[in-house]
C-alpha cells in the first residue's frame, strides 16, 4: 500500500502536470486548425496508437511479470527482448500503413505531410516498454516526465509553431504529435539506459521469442481493446458523421480524458505491487489493494467529472464556440470514465489470474459498444437530430458498455481470489450532491466567471465532504508523506 501511495502521488503530479500542458494544445487545435483538420488528425490517431500498441506486444502490463518470474536472467536482456519483438512489428505496420493510408483518413482527405504520422508506431510502442521497465523499479517520475511534461508540452508548442509555417499549416497537428512521441521516447530512454545499462550477454533465441509472442497475444489483445474502447467511438462516428463532427467529439474525449489519466497515475506502479503479491498467493492483500485504489481513482475521477461536467458548455466554448454542440457527449464520456474504474482496477489483476477469461470479457465489451454505437447513431438519424447527437449517441454507448465490463470483471475476480471487489461508496453520493448544486449556481454566471471561480468551488467542496465523509485512514495514506506512510504502515 506504500508502493501504491507513492506511486499515486506521484503521478497525480504528474497529472496536473499534464492538464496544465493539455490545455494549450486543445486551445491552439480548436482556435487554429479547427474541426475539420481536428477530425482528420483524431481518425488517424485512432489507427496509429492502437496498432502500436498492439505491437507493444502486452509488455506495457506484461513486462512485470516476465522480469518478476525471470529472476535468473540479466533484467536488461528480458527488456531487450521485449524492444526488438515491438520494434519488428512496429516497423512492419508503419511501412504497410504508408502505401495503405486508407484506414488512417477514412474521410480521403489528407496530405503528403500526414502519412509521416504512421513513423509515431515504433516510437510509441517502444516508449510503453522503456516506461513499464523503469515503473517495474518503482520509477514513476520517468513517467511524469516523458507523459506529463515533454508530451504533451512539445505537442502544443509544435503545434503553434508548425501553424506559422506555410508548408506544414495544413499537417500541423500530425507533425506535432511525430515529434511529441520520440521526444517521450528519448526522455525515457535516458532514464533506460541509465537504469538498466547494456544487455550483458544478451542472444536473439528464436524458440524463447516465439513462446514470449505466444504468451503475449492474450494480453496485447487485451490491452488494444481496452484502449480501442476509447477510440472506437470516433472511428464508427467517422464513418456516419463529417470530418467537422469528428473533431468536435475528439475535443471532448480530450477533456473526458483528463480524469482517466488518474486511472493511469496507478497502472505504472500497480502492475509489480500485484505480481509479487501472486507470487505468495497473497489474494487477500490483492483484494484489499484493487478496492483501495479503485475507490481512490473513482473518488477522484468523480471530482474531476463533476469540475468539467456542470459548466460543460463554458469548458467547451473555451476551445472555440463550434465545439459547444459537443457539451452532450462531453457529459456522457466524463461519466464513462467514472463508471470504467472497477473494469480497470480488476482488469489490473485479471491479466494475471485469468488472461483468456478477461480477453473474452474486453472482446465481448468493445463488440457491444461497436454494436450499441451503430444502433444509437441509426436512431438519431432516423429521428432526423443532428451531428450533436450522432456524437451524444455515441459517448453513451460508450457509458453503457464500459459500465457492463465494470460489473462482470469485478464479479470473476471476486470469484477467483475469494474476497469481495467493490470500490463503491456512499459517500461519493454524498459528495456529488452538494457539488452538483455548486455548480448549478455557478452556471448562472458570466462564462469567465463560471470557469474561474465555478470550477475551483466544486472541486472544493466536493473534496470537503468526501475528505471528511468518505476517506477514511487508509485511504488518506494517499495525501501522506512517504516516510509517515512506512511508519503507520509498521505500526
Amino acid at each position: 500500500m506504500t508502493a501504491l501511495a507513492k506511486g499515486g502521488r506521484q503521478n497525480f503530479f504528474g497529472f496536473v502536470l499534464r492538464l496544465l500542458a493539455r490545455l494549450p494544445f486543445l486551445f491552439i487545435a480548436g482556435r487554429l486548425y479547427g474541426p475539420e483538420e481536428l477530425g482528420i488528425f483524431a481518425s488517424a490517431l485512432v489507427v496509429v496508437e492502437l496498432v502500436a500498441l498492439v505491437c507493444a506486444m502486452g509488455e506495457k502490463r506484461g513486462l512485470a511479470q516476465r522480469l518478476t518470474d525471470g529472476e535468473d536472467a540479466h533484467p536488461a536482456n528480458l527488456v531487450y527482448d521485449g524492444m526488438l519483438l515491438a520494434l519488428v512489428f512496429a516497423s512492419l505496420a508503419a511501412v504497410f500503413f504508408w502505401f495503405v493510408p486508407a484506414p488512417l483518413f477514412p474521410s480521403g482527405q489528407y496530405t503528403e505531410l500526414d502519412r509521416l504520422v504512421v513513423l509515431a508506431i515504433p516510437g510509441y510502442a517502444l516508449t510503453e516498454i522503456v516506461l513499464a521497465a523503469q515503473a517495474y523499479r518503482y520509477d514513476i517520475a520517468t513517467t511524469v516526465r516523458a507523459r506529463a511534461v515533454v508530451e504533451p508540452w512539445t505537442i502544443s508548442i509544435m503545434a503553434g509553431v508548425f501553424w506559422f509555417i506555410p508548408a506544414t499549416q495544413e499537417s500541423g497537428l500530425a507533425l506535432a504529435y511525430l515529434a511529441s512521441i520520440y521526444a517521450g521516447l528519448f526522455t525515457g530512454l535516458w532514464s533506460f539506459f541509465r537504469s538498466y545499462g547494456p544487455p550483458r550477454g544478451w542472444r536473439i533465441e528464436p524458440a524463447y521469442i516465439a513462446r514470449m509472442t505466444a504468451r503475449a497475444l492474450p494480453l496485447a489483445t487485451a490491452d488494444a481493446i481496452e484502449w480501442g474502447t476509447r477510440r472506437l467511438d470516433i472511428f464508427i462516428l467517422g464513418l456516419f458523421a463529417a470530418p467537422s463532427a469528428v473533431g468536435v467529439y475528439y475535443i471532448a474525449q480530450q477533456v473526458a480524458s483528463l480524469p482517466q489519466k488518474l486511472k493511469t497515475s496507478f497502472e505504472p506502479i500497480l502492475g509489480p505491487v500485484i505480481t509479487k503479491n501472486l507470487k505468495t498467493k497473497n489474494y487477500e492483500a490483492i483484494a484489499k489493494q484493487v478496492c483501495q485504489v479503485g475507490f481512490w481513482i473513482i473518488a477522484m475521477q468523480a471530482g474531476i467529472a463533476l469540475a468539467l461536467g456542470v459548466p460543460g458548455e463554458a469548458v467547451m466554448g473555451l476551445v472555440g464556440p463550434e465545439f459547444v454542440g459537443g457539451t452532450g457527449a462531453l457529459a456522457f464520456l466524463l461519466a464513462a470514465e467514472v463508471v470504467a474504474a472497477t473494469a480497470v482496477v480488476s482488469e489490473a489483476v485479471l491479466i494475471y489470474v485469468a488472461r483468456v477469461k478477461n480477453l473474452w470479457i474486453s472482446i465481448s465489451t468493445i463488440v457491444l459498444q461497436g454494436v450499441l454505437t451503430v444502433v444509437l447513431i441509426e436512431a438519431m438519424v432516423a429521428g432526423g437530430y443532428g451531428e450533436p447527437y450522432k456524437a451524444a449517441a455515441a459517448a453513451i454507448a460508450l457509458a453503457l458498455a464500459l459500465g457492463t465490463a465494470s460489473l462482470v470483471k469485478a464479479v470473476l475476480l471476486s470469484k477467483i481470489l475469494g474476497h469481495t471487489i467493490n470500490n463503491f461508496r456512499w459517500a461519493l453520493v454524498y459528495a456529488a450532491a452538494p457539488a452538483v448544486l455548486v455548480g448549478w449556481l455557478a452556471t448562472r454566471l458570466p462564462e469567465w466567471a463560471e470557469l474561474a471561480f465555478g470550477v475551483p468551488a466544486i472541486l472544493l467542496v466536493y473534496g470537503l465532504v468526501i475528505w471528511h465523509r468518505g476517506f477514511g485512514p487508509e485511504d488518506r495514506v494517499l495525501f501522506k508523506r512517504h516516510r509517515e506512510t512506512e511508519a503507520e504502515v509498521e505500526g
